[in-house]
């Protein structure tokens, strides 16, 4: 009786049995080969051996079951969001994945592929340019305004205030505007040079540009006015033909008024000819 019941109790317990694929369904589309994949599509960590779906381009786990007849695929997946209702699985479910890399292999590439990033980033930590201070009101001033200009400033200033002489400013504009004209009184001859240096630079390129410009007018100037003779005689031609061509039986006759109209183009025409050939 002892022995007939410690066998029932051995039989109801559950026992651990190996995993196995659940489901014996593969993918129609061809197997995925790990090592055709980028070392940062797929991860062989042993915790949880992943890849890159191709088909919707999201992380989805492999299943390897502990069996020795085991084939490695992807779960069934879908692409929408968790509880969405009927959602659409994605056409790489159950789809065959064959590992042929090792995990050692796999690092490998990791570091190698980290390594050459760290190389492509510059080390070189570039600074916020700091900002410069701003200049004073009078070094503003005194890059718009000449030494004459300034100097008759300080002496309409100086008549009409009545704290400031002619020797010594007092008042708060008087000081300022002296040390005005005594600044542009002393940058004066540089700035003159400079202004000099600026307008012959200036006709330099003027003078470079125009020659550039005659230059390249040279190598197609043949040719051009070669096609403007072309055009006003080719019009000429037309516009005779019309006005001395015989009306057909049917058509509308020139009426006067367009007669002179073509008479007075075709003399206009006649002259743009005269001049371009003259000209040439």
């Amino acid at each position: 009786m002892t022995a007939s019941v410690r066998e029932r109790e051995v039989q109801t317990v559950s026992q651990e049995r190996k995993r196995r694929t659940r489901s014996r369904t593969i993918s129609r589309l061809d197997p995925i080969v790990v090592s055709k994949l980028p070392a940062h599509e797929y991860d062989l960590d042993p915790a949880c051996i992943s890849l890159v779906c191709p088909s919707c381009r999201t992380w989805v786990p492999i299943r390897v079951a502990d069996t020795e007849r085991a084939t490695a695929k992807l779960v069934p997946h879908h692409t929408e969001q968790a509880g969405t209702e009927d959602p659409v699985r994605c056409p790489g479910s159950h789809r065959l994945v064959t590992i042929n890399v090792t995990v050692a292999t796999w690092s490998r590439r990791l570091e190698e592929g980290i390594s050459e990033t760290n190389g492509r980033r510059a080390d070189r930590v570039i600074r916020k340019p700091q900002p410069m201070p701003t200049p004073a009101v009078m070094q503003i001033v005194g890059g718009l305004v000449d030494d004459k200009t300034a100097r008759k400033l300080h002496e309409a200033h100086v008549k009409s205030c009545t704290t400031c002489s002619a020797t010594t400013p007092r008042c708060t504009d008087g000081r300022r505007l002296a040390h005005l004209a005594a600044h542009t009184q002393r940058t004066a001859p540089l700035r003159r040079q400079r202004q000099t240096r600026q307008e012959e630079q200036a006709d330099k390129r003027a003078w470079a540009l125009r020659l550039l410009h005659d230059q390249q007018w040279k190598k197609v100037a043949g040719p051009v006015h070669t096609t403007d003779q072309q055009r006003v005689r080719d019009v000429l031609t037309a516009l005779r033909k019309t006005l001395n061509t015989p009306t057909k039986p049917g058509a509308r006759p020139l009426t006067t008024w367009e007669r002179a109209d073509l008479e007075t183009t075709i003399a206009v025409l006649e002259r743009q000819e005269k001049d371009l050939t003259h000209r040439w």
